[in-house]
């Protein structure tokens, strides 16, 4: 009799967990592979990719790049300025610039038209006070005797780490403020240390570094990072 009940409890066990296996399998409510979207890393990769108007291979070259000694030199620098700068042959770094310029031209023209409404939008609602304007020229503008100042963030801003980068690889005075160092001296020198802004460049005045102190909440019109220069009608936002 004992055996009779052994044996009957254990195929009863056996059926639950073939029940309980079956549910698991039908029950649209459980987790199983056919319910995670198809989305692979390599459908990622070229997305980015394409953001960039480069190869996937190019991509995953940036970030390889960007895990060794640049990304602590350069944290948050841009594919194309990435790759421009660790290019291995001159042909190589003549494609990224051209990249990189076109890249610069297409933002930097979206930035003047939005900026040129702001300016009309000055006149329509405040025509009695001096809005910032935008030179006509800014080939004549960019003149590498007249300083610039160039207003950045220290932190997460591949952009302002590209213009940095540009202006340094130049001979353009410039002044650059900091607009998240909070008065802080130490972000300065830190922030001037990870994107070697040469000392001497530093000593001799070419450079400065400075704290935003509001100025770009004034002048800035939210455009980040954003470049201006002192002409005869105030503050006028130029490109570099």
């Amino acid at each position: 009799m004992k055996i009779i009940i052994y044996v009957a409890l254990s195929l009863l066990a056996l059926s639950a967990d073939a029940i309980s296996s079956s549910k698991s399998i039908n029950d649209p409510g459980t987790l199983s592979i056919t319910n995670i979207p198809l989305s692979t890393e390599s459908e990622l990769v070229g997305t980015q990719a394409l953001k960039w108007g480069i190869s996937e291979e190019d991509l995953l070259r940036y970030e390889d790049l960007m895990d060794g000694p640049r990304g602590i030199q350069s944290p948050g620098l841009d594919p194309l300025s990435t790759l421009g700068i660790e290019a291995r042959t001159q042909e190589e770094r003549q494609q990224y610039a051209d990249k990189w310029v076109k890249t610069e031209f297409e933002r930097t023209e979206k930035e003047l038209r939005f900026q040129r409404e702001i300016s009309a939008a000055w006149k329509r609602l405040y025509s009695n006070v001096q809005p910032v304007r935008i030179g006509k020229d800014t080939t004549q503008q960019s003149s590498s005797t007249t300083r610039v100042a160039l207003f950045v963030k220290g932190r997460n801003c591949r952009q302002c780490d590209s213009r940095v980068t540009l202006l340094m690889s130049g001979k353009r005075p410039v002044d650059i403020y900091l607009v998240d160092s909070h008065g802080n001296d130490s972000v300065l020198r830190e922030w001037a240390q990870k994107h070697e802004i040469p000392v001497k460049r530093i000593r001799d005045r070419h450079v400065t570094l400075n704290h935003d102190r509001g100025l770009w909440q004034r002048y800035g019109k939210g455009i980040m990072p954003v470049a201006l220069q002192h002409g005869g009608s105030g503050w006028e936002i130029t490109a570099f």
